[in-house]
Protein backbone atom coordinates (compact mmCIF):
# COMPACT_ATOMS: atom_id res chain seq x y z
CA UNK A 1 0.00 0.00 0.00
CA UNK A 2 1.74 3.62 -1.01
CA UNK A 3 1.83 6.33 1.50
CA UNK A 4 -1.10 7.84 0.17
CA UNK A 5 -3.64 4.84 0.28
CA UNK A 6 -2.18 4.04 3.60
CA UNK A 7 -2.90 8.22 5.51
CA UNK A 8 -6.49 7.08 3.68
CA UNK A 9 -6.85 4.07 5.03
CA UNK A 10 -5.97 5.42 8.43
CA UNK A 11 -8.18 8.29 8.13
CA UNK A 12 -11.44 5.93 7.47
CA UNK A 13 -10.57 3.67 10.07
CA UNK A 14 -10.37 6.06 12.86
CA UNK A 15 -13.88 7.48 11.83
CA UNK A 16 -15.17 3.85 11.83
CA UNK A 17 -13.90 3.80 15.29
CA UNK A 18 -14.85 6.94 16.15
CA UNK A 19 -18.73 6.54 15.00
CA UNK A 20 -19.35 3.07 15.54
CA UNK A 21 -19.72 1.53 12.69
CA UNK A 22 -21.82 -1.41 12.29
CA UNK A 23 -21.16 -3.00 9.47
CA UNK A 24 -17.63 -2.84 7.73
CA UNK A 25 -18.26 -5.15 4.86
CA UNK A 26 -20.34 -3.17 2.61
CA UNK A 27 -22.69 -6.07 1.91
CA UNK A 28 -25.14 -3.47 0.20
CA UNK A 29 -22.69 -3.01 -2.21
CA UNK A 30 -22.50 1.07 -1.32
CA UNK A 31 -18.36 1.03 -2.65
CA UNK A 32 -19.91 -0.50 -5.85
CA UNK A 33 -21.98 2.36 -6.39
CA UNK A 34 -19.57 5.27 -5.44
CA UNK A 35 -17.01 3.34 -7.52
CA UNK A 36 -19.28 3.60 -10.56
CA UNK A 37 -20.23 7.59 -10.13
CA UNK A 38 -16.54 8.15 -9.61
CA UNK A 39 -15.63 6.68 -12.52
CA UNK A 40 -18.83 7.54 -14.93
CA UNK A 41 -18.26 11.92 -14.23
CA UNK A 42 -14.27 11.36 -13.74
CA UNK A 43 -14.54 13.24 -10.17
CA UNK A 44 -11.50 14.52 -8.39
CA UNK A 45 -12.57 13.50 -4.97
CA UNK A 46 -15.73 12.49 -2.63
CA UNK A 47 -16.73 11.62 0.57
CA UNK A 48 -19.49 9.24 1.03
CA UNK A 49 -21.65 7.97 4.31
CA UNK A 50 -24.56 5.55 4.83
CA UNK A 51 -26.74 5.65 8.19
CA UNK A 52 -29.25 2.50 8.79
CA UNK A 53 -31.34 2.89 11.65
CA UNK A 54 -29.71 5.16 13.32
CA UNK A 55 -26.44 3.33 12.74
CA UNK A 56 -23.62 4.52 10.17
CA UNK A 57 -23.03 1.08 8.36
CA UNK A 58 -20.62 2.81 5.54
CA UNK A 59 -18.55 5.19 5.46
CA UNK A 60 -15.32 5.61 2.55
CA UNK A 61 -13.39 8.29 0.48
CA UNK A 62 -12.05 8.80 -2.87
CA UNK A 63 -9.50 11.15 -4.96
CA UNK A 64 -7.64 14.49 -3.75
CA UNK A 65 -7.86 17.22 -1.87
CA UNK A 66 -6.38 18.69 -4.58
CA UNK A 67 -6.10 16.65 -8.25
CA UNK A 68 -2.93 15.28 -8.48
CA UNK A 69 -1.34 16.73 -4.95
CA UNK A 70 -1.16 13.20 -3.81
CA UNK A 71 -3.32 14.44 -0.53
CA UNK A 72 -5.95 12.21 -0.40
CA UNK A 73 -9.42 12.95 0.84
CA UNK A 74 -10.11 11.52 4.12
CA UNK A 75 -13.20 11.65 7.12
CA UNK A 76 -11.51 14.72 7.73
CA UNK A 77 -11.31 16.60 4.43
CA UNK A 78 -13.55 19.91 4.77
CA UNK A 79 -15.65 20.69 1.84
CA UNK A 80 -17.89 23.64 1.13
CA UNK A 81 -21.45 22.52 2.01
CA UNK A 82 -22.99 25.04 0.66
CA UNK A 83 -27.05 25.14 0.39
CA UNK A 84 -26.33 22.28 3.32
CA UNK A 85 -25.94 25.41 5.64
CA UNK A 86 -29.50 26.60 5.39
CA UNK A 87 -30.64 23.31 7.84
CA UNK A 88 -27.89 24.32 10.51
CA UNK A 89 -29.05 28.47 9.79
CA UNK A 90 -32.64 27.11 10.80
CA UNK A 91 -31.70 24.81 13.88
CA UNK A 92 -30.13 27.83 15.25
CA UNK A 93 -33.18 30.14 14.76
CA UNK A 94 -35.27 26.88 16.68
CA UNK A 95 -32.71 27.63 19.50
CA UNK A 96 -33.29 30.54 19.93
CA UNK A 97 -37.18 29.80 19.87
CA UNK A 98 -36.68 27.40 22.33
CA UNK A 99 -35.06 29.94 24.75
CA UNK A 100 -37.73 32.23 24.11
CA UNK A 101 -35.68 35.03 22.18
CA UNK A 102 -37.38 35.02 18.86
CA UNK A 103 -41.23 33.98 17.94
CA UNK A 104 -41.17 32.47 14.01
CA UNK A 105 -44.20 34.80 13.47
CA UNK A 106 -42.14 37.73 14.37
CA UNK A 107 -42.18 40.53 11.89
CA UNK A 108 -38.21 40.63 10.44
CA UNK A 109 -38.25 44.31 11.31
CA UNK A 110 -38.64 43.68 14.84
CA UNK A 111 -35.06 42.89 14.59
CA UNK A 112 -33.92 44.23 12.02
CA UNK A 113 -35.55 47.84 11.67
CA UNK A 114 -33.77 48.86 8.07
CA UNK A 115 -35.28 45.89 6.17
CA UNK A 116 -37.24 46.37 3.31
CA UNK A 117 -38.67 44.43 0.27
CA UNK A 118 -39.85 46.03 -3.04
CA UNK A 119 -43.09 45.89 -1.79
CA UNK A 120 -43.92 48.09 1.58
CA UNK A 121 -46.66 45.63 2.28
CA UNK A 122 -44.73 42.66 2.23
CA UNK A 123 -41.87 44.77 4.35
CA UNK A 124 -44.57 44.83 7.04
CA UNK A 125 -46.38 41.40 6.73
CA UNK A 126 -43.01 39.53 6.44
CA UNK A 127 -42.46 36.92 9.46
CA UNK A 128 -39.31 35.52 10.56
CA UNK A 129 -40.53 31.93 8.97
CA UNK A 130 -41.21 33.68 5.47
CA UNK A 131 -37.61 34.47 4.98
CA UNK A 132 -37.27 30.76 4.89
CA UNK A 133 -39.53 28.92 2.65
CA UNK A 134 -38.56 30.68 -0.81
CA UNK A 135 -42.14 32.23 -1.12
CA UNK A 136 -41.10 35.90 -0.70
CA UNK A 137 -41.51 37.17 -4.16
CA UNK A 138 -37.96 37.53 -4.64
CA UNK A 139 -37.64 35.82 -8.55
CA UNK A 140 -35.23 32.82 -8.46
CA UNK A 141 -31.67 33.20 -7.15
CA UNK A 142 -32.80 36.97 -6.93
CA UNK A 143 -29.67 39.01 -6.01
CA UNK A 144 -27.28 36.18 -5.66
CA UNK A 145 -24.84 38.37 -7.78
CA UNK A 146 -24.13 40.09 -4.59
CA UNK A 147 -23.17 36.85 -2.63
CA UNK A 148 -21.00 35.30 -5.69
CA UNK A 149 -18.77 34.89 -7.16
CA UNK A 150 -16.12 35.47 -4.00
CA UNK A 151 -14.78 37.17 -2.92
CA UNK A 152 -16.19 40.43 -3.20
CA UNK A 153 -17.22 43.98 -1.62
CA UNK A 154 -20.43 43.27 -0.92
CA UNK A 155 -21.59 43.36 2.79
CA UNK A 156 -24.86 41.84 4.66
CA UNK A 157 -25.89 45.67 5.39
CA UNK A 158 -25.77 45.96 1.33
CA UNK A 159 -27.85 42.97 0.98
CA UNK A 160 -30.44 44.50 3.19
CA UNK A 161 -30.42 47.69 1.57
CA UNK A 162 -30.39 46.16 -1.90
CA UNK A 163 -33.61 43.92 -1.00
CA UNK A 164 -35.85 47.36 -1.61
CA UNK A 165 -34.95 47.62 -5.51
CA UNK A 166 -35.49 44.09 -6.33
CA UNK A 167 -38.83 43.77 -8.28
CA UNK A 168 -40.94 40.57 -7.35
CA UNK A 169 -41.14 37.72 -10.07
CA UNK A 170 -44.73 36.82 -8.43
CA UNK A 171 -46.66 37.51 -5.30
CA UNK A 172 -45.98 37.05 -2.12
CA UNK A 173 -46.26 33.35 -0.54
CA UNK A 174 -47.78 32.46 -4.03
CA UNK A 175 -45.49 30.00 -5.11
CA UNK A 176 -42.04 28.10 -4.29
CA UNK A 177 -38.40 30.18 -5.74
CA UNK A 178 -35.11 29.33 -4.56
CA UNK A 179 -33.66 32.14 -2.88
CA UNK A 180 -30.75 32.67 -1.03
CA UNK A 181 -30.60 36.50 0.15
CA UNK A 182 -33.30 36.08 2.55
CA UNK A 183 -31.00 33.61 4.49
CA UNK A 184 -28.58 35.74 5.18
CA UNK A 185 -31.22 37.90 6.00
CA UNK A 186 -32.13 35.32 8.35
CA UNK A 187 -28.52 35.15 9.89
CA UNK A 188 -28.99 38.61 10.47
CA UNK A 189 -32.02 38.09 12.60
CA UNK A 190 -30.52 35.45 14.20
CA UNK A 191 -27.30 37.59 14.96
CA UNK A 192 -30.38 40.15 16.79
CA UNK A 193 -32.00 38.10 18.81
CA UNK A 194 -28.98 36.10 20.04
CA UNK A 195 -26.87 38.83 20.76
CA UNK A 196 -23.96 37.78 19.20
CA UNK A 197 -22.34 37.61 15.45
CA UNK A 198 -24.04 35.11 13.42
CA UNK A 199 -20.92 32.88 12.83
CA UNK A 200 -20.49 33.23 16.93
CA UNK A 201 -23.44 31.86 17.62
CA UNK A 202 -23.09 29.30 14.74
CA UNK A 203 -19.72 27.78 17.10
CA UNK A 204 -21.76 28.58 20.39
CA UNK A 205 -25.27 27.04 19.38
CA UNK A 206 -24.73 24.46 16.73
CA UNK A 207 -21.11 23.23 16.24
CA UNK A 208 -19.90 23.20 20.51
CA UNK A 209 -23.35 21.66 21.53
CA UNK A 210 -23.07 19.01 18.52
CA UNK A 211 -19.54 17.86 18.56
CA UNK A 212 -19.03 19.49 15.10
CA UNK A 213 -14.97 19.71 15.78
CA UNK A 214 -14.06 20.26 11.98
CA UNK A 215 -17.20 22.22 10.85
CA UNK A 216 -15.96 26.02 10.13
CA UNK A 217 -17.70 29.33 9.35
CA UNK A 218 -16.59 32.99 9.56
CA UNK A 219 -12.74 33.67 8.73
CA UNK A 220 -10.01 30.40 10.11
CA UNK A 221 -6.72 29.11 8.68
CA UNK A 222 -6.30 26.99 6.01
CA UNK A 223 -3.27 25.64 7.28
CA UNK A 224 -4.33 25.06 11.15
CA UNK A 225 -7.51 23.62 10.41
CA UNK A 226 -5.95 21.48 7.58
CA UNK A 227 -6.85 18.48 5.22
CA UNK A 228 -9.40 21.59 3.19
CA UNK A 229 -10.47 20.23 -0.51
CA UNK A 230 -10.55 22.89 -3.51
CA UNK A 231 -13.30 23.03 -5.80
CA UNK A 232 -12.68 21.93 -9.24
CA UNK A 233 -14.16 21.95 -12.68
CA UNK A 234 -13.43 20.26 -15.97
CA UNK A 235 -11.90 21.47 -19.30
CA UNK A 236 -9.96 19.48 -21.74
CA UNK A 237 -10.64 15.72 -20.12
CA UNK A 238 -9.06 17.05 -16.70
CA UNK A 239 -9.94 18.37 -13.54
CA UNK A 240 -8.63 21.73 -12.69
CA UNK A 241 -8.39 23.62 -9.44
CA UNK A 242 -10.41 27.22 -9.19
CA UNK A 243 -11.13 29.40 -6.83
CA UNK A 244 -8.70 28.03 -4.21
CA UNK A 245 -8.34 29.24 -0.70
CA UNK A 246 -5.37 31.58 0.40
CA UNK A 247 -3.43 31.02 3.67
CA UNK A 248 -6.60 32.47 5.66
CA UNK A 249 -10.32 31.95 4.93
CA UNK A 250 -11.94 35.17 5.01
CA UNK A 251 -15.38 35.14 6.60
CA UNK A 252 -18.04 35.71 3.65
CA UNK A 253 -21.34 37.10 3.31
CA UNK A 254 -23.10 34.35 2.52
CA UNK A 255 -22.29 32.27 5.58
CA UNK A 256 -26.07 31.88 6.43
CA UNK A 257 -26.74 30.88 2.91
CA UNK A 258 -24.14 28.76 2.23
CA UNK A 259 -21.18 29.24 3.66
CA UNK A 260 -20.38 26.98 6.11
CA UNK A 261 -17.83 24.17 5.73
CA UNK A 262 -17.74 20.07 7.66
CA UNK A 263 -16.00 17.30 7.27
CA UNK A 264 -17.79 13.46 6.58
CA UNK A 265 -17.59 12.70 10.26
CA UNK A 266 -19.49 15.79 11.26
CA UNK A 267 -21.85 15.49 8.61
CA UNK A 268 -23.18 11.94 9.62
CA UNK A 269 -23.16 13.16 13.27
CA UNK A 270 -25.43 15.77 12.22
CA UNK A 271 -27.45 13.37 10.38
CA UNK A 272 -28.01 11.69 13.66
CA UNK A 273 -28.65 14.20 15.22
CA UNK A 274 -32.23 13.98 13.09
CA UNK A 275 -32.22 10.54 12.50
CA UNK A 276 -31.66 8.90 16.08
CA UNK A 277 -31.14 11.69 18.75
CA UNK A 278 -29.50 11.40 22.07
CA UNK A 279 -31.44 12.87 25.29
CA UNK A 280 -29.53 15.83 25.42
CA UNK A 281 -29.67 16.21 21.73
CA UNK A 282 -33.59 16.30 22.19
CA UNK A 283 -32.13 19.17 24.92
CA UNK A 284 -30.54 20.96 22.69
CA UNK A 285 -33.30 21.42 20.28
CA UNK A 286 -36.65 20.41 21.13
CA UNK A 287 -38.98 17.66 19.14
CA UNK A 288 -41.31 20.56 18.39
CA UNK A 289 -38.83 22.57 16.41
CA UNK A 290 -37.55 19.79 14.73
CA UNK A 291 -40.93 18.91 13.55
CA UNK A 292 -41.21 22.53 12.82
CA UNK A 293 -38.01 22.41 11.02
CA UNK A 294 -38.94 19.54 9.11
CA UNK A 295 -42.71 19.97 8.41
CA UNK A 296 -44.07 21.12 4.95
CA UNK A 297 -44.31 24.55 4.29
CA UNK A 298 -44.86 25.53 1.01
CA UNK A 299 -45.38 23.51 -2.02
CA UNK A 300 -42.62 22.57 -4.66
CA UNK A 301 -43.92 21.42 -8.05
CA UNK A 302 -42.79 17.94 -8.90
CA UNK A 303 -41.25 18.09 -11.97
CA UNK A 304 -41.88 14.86 -14.89
CA UNK A 305 -38.63 13.46 -13.48
CA UNK A 306 -39.61 13.43 -10.45
CA UNK A 307 -42.84 11.29 -10.78
CA UNK A 308 -41.15 9.41 -13.33
CA UNK A 309 -38.40 8.12 -11.39
CA UNK A 310 -39.90 8.17 -7.91
CA UNK A 311 -43.65 8.47 -8.02
CA UNK A 312 -43.69 11.25 -6.23
CA UNK A 313 -46.83 12.94 -5.30
CA UNK A 314 -46.05 15.90 -3.18
CA UNK A 315 -42.76 17.69 -2.87
CA UNK A 316 -42.76 20.81 -0.12
CA UNK A 317 -40.14 23.13 1.69
CA UNK A 318 -39.93 23.42 5.27
CA UNK A 319 -37.36 25.59 6.98
CA UNK A 320 -34.17 24.32 5.08
CA UNK A 321 -35.33 21.53 4.46
CA UNK A 322 -37.08 19.94 1.18
CA UNK A 323 -38.77 17.08 1.25
CA UNK A 324 -41.33 14.59 -1.05
CA UNK A 325 -42.96 11.10 -0.56
CA UNK A 326 -40.26 8.61 -2.62
CA UNK A 327 -41.93 5.60 -3.56
CA UNK A 328 -44.13 5.69 -1.16
CA UNK A 329 -42.30 7.07 1.86
CA UNK A 330 -41.32 10.36 3.72
CA UNK A 331 -37.18 11.82 2.41
CA UNK A 332 -36.18 14.93 4.00
CA UNK A 333 -33.12 16.56 2.18
CA UNK A 334 -30.81 19.15 1.07
CA UNK A 335 -28.29 19.78 -1.77
CA UNK A 336 -25.76 22.32 -1.93
CA UNK A 337 -24.19 23.89 -5.04
CA UNK A 338 -21.33 26.17 -4.77
CA UNK A 339 -18.63 26.84 -7.72
CA UNK A 340 -17.10 23.05 -8.17
CA UNK A 341 -18.49 21.57 -5.27
CA UNK A 342 -21.55 19.47 -4.45
CA UNK A 343 -23.42 18.03 -1.63
CA UNK A 344 -26.22 16.03 -0.49
CA UNK A 345 -27.26 14.90 2.85
CA UNK A 346 -30.78 12.70 2.76
CA UNK A 347 -32.85 11.28 5.87
CA UNK A 348 -35.65 8.45 6.00
CA UNK A 349 -36.86 9.54 9.01
CA UNK A 350 -39.18 6.74 9.26
CA UNK A 351 -36.68 4.63 8.72
CA UNK A 352 -33.99 6.59 11.16
CA UNK A 353 -32.07 5.97 7.71
CA UNK A 354 -30.11 8.15 5.72
CA UNK A 355 -26.91 9.25 3.57
CA UNK A 356 -24.41 12.35 3.38
CA UNK A 357 -21.72 12.69 0.36
CA UNK A 358 -19.15 15.74 -0.34
CA UNK A 359 -17.84 16.18 -3.68
CA UNK A 360 -15.21 18.43 -5.05
CA UNK A 361 -15.54 18.69 -8.64
CA UNK A 362 -18.57 20.13 -11.30
CA UNK A 363 -21.18 17.72 -10.67
CA UNK A 364 -24.55 18.13 -10.84
CA UNK A 365 -25.56 14.91 -12.75
CA UNK A 366 -22.94 12.77 -10.78
CA UNK A 367 -24.67 13.87 -7.74
CA UNK A 368 -28.51 13.10 -8.85
CA UNK A 369 -27.53 10.04 -10.06
CA UNK A 370 -25.32 9.14 -6.54
CA UNK A 371 -28.52 10.57 -5.07
CA UNK A 372 -31.14 8.59 -6.35
CA UNK A 373 -29.37 5.33 -6.27
CA UNK A 374 -28.83 5.72 -2.72
CA UNK A 375 -32.06 6.97 -1.99
CA UNK A 376 -33.70 3.81 -4.03
CA UNK A 377 -31.26 1.46 -2.02
CA UNK A 378 -33.84 2.13 1.17
CA UNK A 379 -37.27 3.25 -0.98
CA UNK A 380 -37.49 0.52 -3.44
CA UNK A 381 -34.33 -2.11 -3.25
CA UNK A 382 -35.77 -4.14 -6.33
CA UNK A 383 -34.90 -0.97 -8.35
CA UNK A 384 -33.21 -2.86 -11.42
CA UNK A 385 -31.92 0.59 -12.43
CA UNK A 386 -28.47 1.16 -11.55
CA UNK A 387 -25.85 4.00 -11.59
CA UNK A 388 -25.28 3.64 -15.45
CA UNK A 389 -29.38 3.45 -16.35
CA UNK A 390 -29.86 7.15 -14.51
CA UNK A 391 -26.51 8.52 -16.15
CA UNK A 392 -27.58 7.28 -19.51
CA UNK A 393 -31.41 8.86 -18.77
CA UNK A 394 -29.42 12.20 -18.09
CA UNK A 395 -27.40 11.92 -20.85
CA UNK A 396 -30.72 11.30 -23.20
CA UNK A 397 -32.39 14.30 -21.62
CA UNK A 398 -29.39 17.00 -22.18
CA UNK A 399 -29.36 15.63 -25.94
CA UNK A 400 -33.26 16.28 -26.67
CA UNK A 401 -32.84 19.69 -24.97
CA UNK A 402 -34.48 22.06 -27.86
CA UNK A 403 -32.04 24.24 -29.61
CA UNK A 404 -34.15 27.03 -28.38
CA UNK A 405 -32.92 26.28 -25.01
CA UNK A 406 -29.23 25.80 -25.72
CA UNK A 407 -26.57 28.11 -25.39
CA UNK A 408 -25.48 29.46 -28.62
CA UNK A 409 -22.00 28.44 -30.32
CA UNK A 410 -19.60 31.93 -28.96
CA UNK A 411 -16.46 30.26 -30.84
CA UNK A 412 -17.24 32.64 -33.24
CA UNK A 413 -17.93 36.07 -31.57
CA UNK A 414 -15.39 38.73 -32.08
CA UNK A 415 -13.52 41.44 -29.68
CA UNK A 416 -15.62 44.82 -30.01
CA UNK A 417 -13.22 47.64 -30.97
CA UNK A 418 -14.05 50.92 -28.84
CA UNK A 419 -14.29 52.71 -31.58
CA UNK A 420 -17.18 50.84 -32.56
CA UNK A 421 -18.89 50.57 -29.31
CA UNK A 422 -21.08 53.81 -28.52
CA UNK A 423 -22.26 52.44 -24.99
CA UNK A 424 -18.90 52.95 -22.92
CA UNK A 425 -19.53 55.12 -19.71
CA UNK A 426 -20.47 54.36 -16.07
CA UNK A 427 -23.22 52.48 -15.23
CA UNK A 428 -25.32 51.53 -12.08
CA UNK A 429 -27.87 49.62 -11.07
CA UNK A 430 -29.40 50.27 -7.72
CA UNK A 431 -28.74 46.90 -5.72
CA UNK A 432 -25.53 45.94 -7.58
CA UNK A 433 -23.94 49.52 -7.64
CA UNK A 434 -21.78 50.69 -10.37
CA UNK A 435 -20.00 48.75 -13.54
CA UNK A 436 -17.48 50.38 -16.13
CA UNK A 437 -17.68 49.43 -19.73
CA UNK A 438 -14.65 51.39 -20.89
CA UNK A 439 -12.10 50.56 -23.57
CA UNK A 440 -8.88 49.02 -22.38
CA UNK A 441 -6.06 48.75 -24.95
CA UNK A 442 -8.12 47.54 -28.32
CA UNK A 443 -11.17 46.10 -26.24
CA UNK A 444 -14.14 46.95 -23.85
CA UNK A 445 -14.31 45.77 -20.54
CA UNK A 446 -17.30 44.90 -18.25
CA UNK A 447 -16.15 45.57 -14.85
CA UNK A 448 -18.03 45.40 -11.69
CA UNK A 449 -16.76 48.06 -8.75
CA UNK A 450 -18.15 45.90 -5.95
CA UNK A 451 -17.23 42.20 -7.11
CA UNK A 452 -13.57 42.37 -8.45
CA UNK A 453 -13.83 38.97 -10.05
CA UNK A 454 -16.15 39.70 -12.64
CA UNK A 455 -14.75 41.27 -15.16
CA UNK A 456 -14.57 40.19 -18.65
CA UNK A 457 -14.34 41.57 -22.21
CA UNK A 458 -17.08 42.71 -24.77
CA UNK A 459 -17.75 40.89 -27.89
CA UNK A 460 -19.60 40.71 -30.77
CA UNK A 461 -21.79 37.58 -31.89
CA UNK A 462 -24.58 38.17 -34.85
CA UNK A 463 -26.30 41.53 -34.54
CA UNK A 464 -25.84 41.19 -30.41
CA UNK A 465 -23.34 41.99 -27.76
CA UNK A 466 -21.88 39.31 -25.08
CA UNK A 467 -19.71 39.78 -22.26
CA UNK A 468 -17.01 36.85 -21.99
CA UNK A 469 -15.71 36.58 -18.33
CA UNK A 470 -11.80 36.59 -18.37
CA UNK A 471 -11.72 34.00 -15.89
CA UNK A 472 -14.10 31.19 -17.31
CA UNK A 473 -14.65 29.79 -13.46
CA UNK A 474 -16.24 32.59 -12.63
CA UNK A 475 -19.66 33.05 -14.29
CA UNK A 476 -22.11 32.18 -17.11
CA UNK A 477 -21.72 34.19 -20.16
CA UNK A 478 -23.95 36.83 -21.05
CA UNK A 479 -25.98 38.68 -23.35
CA UNK A 480 -25.81 42.38 -23.17
CA UNK A 481 -28.09 44.60 -24.46
CA UNK A 482 -27.69 48.30 -24.48
CA UNK A 483 -31.20 50.49 -25.23
CA UNK A 484 -30.81 54.34 -26.29
CA UNK A 485 -32.51 56.80 -24.18
CA UNK A 486 -31.82 59.65 -21.60
CA UNK A 487 -29.96 58.46 -19.94
CA UNK A 488 -29.13 54.94 -21.93
CA UNK A 489 -29.47 51.76 -19.98
CA UNK A 490 -28.90 47.96 -19.97
CA UNK A 491 -29.67 44.96 -19.58
CA UNK A 492 -28.28 41.42 -19.60
CA UNK A 493 -29.63 37.52 -19.76
CA UNK A 494 -27.84 34.27 -19.25
CA UNK A 495 -26.19 33.13 -22.65
CA UNK A 496 -27.56 29.69 -21.86
CA UNK A 497 -31.01 30.29 -21.27
CA UNK A 498 -31.05 27.15 -18.60
CA UNK A 499 -28.20 28.13 -16.50
CA UNK A 500 -27.50 28.65 -12.79
CA UNK A 501 -30.08 31.01 -11.20
CA UNK A 502 -27.68 32.50 -9.17
CA UNK A 503 -26.12 34.30 -12.34
CA UNK A 504 -29.26 37.00 -12.00
CA UNK A 505 -28.49 39.33 -14.74
CA UNK A 506 -31.98 39.22 -15.53
CA UNK A 507 -32.76 41.22 -12.78
CA UNK A 508 -30.02 44.06 -12.92
CA UNK A 509 -31.35 47.80 -14.46
CA UNK A 510 -28.15 49.69 -15.57
CA UNK A 511 -28.58 53.29 -16.21
CA UNK A 512 -25.87 55.09 -17.25
CA UNK A 513 -24.32 57.62 -14.87
CA UNK A 514 -21.33 58.86 -16.33
CA UNK A 515 -18.24 58.74 -18.42
CA UNK A 516 -15.25 56.43 -18.16
CA UNK A 517 -11.87 57.23 -16.07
Amino acid sequence: MNRKRARAALGLLLLLAAVGVEAQSDEAGYGRIVDAVVARYHLPGIAVGVIENGRIVYAATRGETVAGSGQPITPRTLFKIASNSKAMTTALLGRLVDEGKLAWDDPVTKYLPDFRMHDPWVTKNMRVADLLTHASGLPEGGGDLMLWPEPNAFTRQDIIHGLRYIEPGYSFRSQYQYDNLLYVVAGEVAAAAGGAPYETLMHREVFAPLGLSRCQVGSWSRDAVGDVAQPHYRKDGRNLPMREDGPTIPAITSAAAGGIRCDLTDMLSWAQNWLAPTPDQLKWLSSTQRQVLQSPHMLIPVSDQRRAWDHTHVMAYGYGWRMADVDGEWVVWHTGTLGGMYSMLALLPDRRSGFVFLINGEAEDARTVLGEVLTKHFTAPHDPHGVAWYADALDHQAAQRPVAARPPDASAATAVAPAAFPWSGRYRDPWFGEILLCPRGARVQWAALKSPRMHGTVRQLGSRYLVQWDDPAVDLDAWLDPHPGSPPTLAMTKLDPLGDFSSDYEDLHFERVGDCP
